[in-house]
């Protein structure tokens, strides 16, 4: 990483079904990548930038939380010149259903409505989670994890749109998604895909970018990435886990891996607390300095991306 960047990427063992992301990025950025779960985040000092599937900017500053929902492609990177830093909270899809059938009438599955909004307790609220759990208190982790989601579903959550009706374009893009998980090492060139399934490169292209938010190479690496954090939460070797995914050799996983999860697959394995990969340790530096936003001209503009009508979008 760049002089200045740390990350950690962990998982308390007595918080399941969250992880937990602690960095600060200078030079690093991340690809077009999507999450199966949410992202919950609170920057704490500079500016990041992320970039949407409806091409608007969000510039995230302190003060405010980030919310994206699962499957949602984003790309992120340093909005000024000193980068950021940020606390981030990955809840998996049942942790946040579960939160939202208690405490609100959210019907089908629940979401947010918007990506950026201003909510200085909501990101203090993502501090302290960040603060128990290293502090080995499962209690007020678990606790404040709760009060956090309940009170982020409450202002900004609706019930994500159900899906549309399957066009052909659909199916096909599907279909070719069903093709690339089953090939994912061997993966057919688009041609050779679209003509086994009975249509033409462009026409599948463009299907899938609608239907997925990216093109099908950017989707595979993404796919390739989550196959192997699966292999090595088993314990697999990351280099065993990089040829098995379809990756040439380990620093093309390591490249690839970074931009998408934020640290290394060693580093995640580590932090994860998987089988085999030795003890955990913090690959951080000092997290006393703060970054600072250097003149009002980059103080956070809100252009928050809407998953549902807007008159649909929030529950009180």
């Amino acid at each position: 990483m760049a002089t200045g960047e740390w990350a950690r990427y962990w998982q308390h063992e007595e918080l399941p079904g969250v992880d937990l992301l602690q960095a600060r990025y200078v030079r690093h950025t991340f690809s077009r990548h999507t999450h199966e779960g949410y992202v919950v985040a609170a920057v704490s000092g500079g500016v990041e930038d992320l970039f949407m599937p409806d091409g608007s900017t969000v510039h995230c500053a302190p003060g405010n939380v980030i919310l994206i929902n699962p499957e949602v492609p984003h790309s992120a990177r340093a909005g000024v010149p000193e980068g950021w830093a940020y606390s981030t909270l990955y809840p998996s899809v049942e942790v946040v259903a579960k939160v939202a059938e208690e405490t609100t009438g959210l019907r089908g599955t629940p979401g947010f409505a918007e990506v950026d909004v201003p909510d200085a307790e909501g990101a203090h609220l993502i501090r302290e989670v960040h603060r128990a759990a290293e502090e080995g208190n499962a209690l007020a982790a678990d606790t404040v994890l709760k009060v956090l989601v309940a009170r982020m579903l409450r202002r900004y959550g609706s019930a994500l749109p159900a899906r549309g009706r399957r066009s052909a374009g659909t199916r096909n893009a599907a279909r070719a998604r069903a093709v690339l998980e089953e090939r994912m090492a061997e993966p057919p060139t688009l041609e050779a895909l679209a003509a086994e399934l009975g249509t033409s490169p462009f026409a599948l292209l463009r299907a899938f970018k609608q239907q997925y938010g990216m093109p099908p190479h950017s989707w595979l690496t993404n796919a390739r990435v989550r196959r192997a954090r699966e292999l090595l939460d088993a314990g697999t070797a990351p280099a065993e886990a990089a040829v098995a995914v379809g990756f040439t050799d380990q620093p093309h996983l390591n490249r690839h891996f970074s931009r998408i999860v934020g640290v290394p697959p060693g580093a995640y394995q580590r932090g994860r607390g998987s089988p085999g990969a030795g003890p955990a340790r913090k690959n951080v530096q000092d997290r006393s300095e703060s970054l600072h936003v250097p003149s009002d001209a980059w103080q956070n503009n809100r252009h928050p991306h809407l998953y549902v009508p807007k008159e649909q979008h929030r529950i009180r």
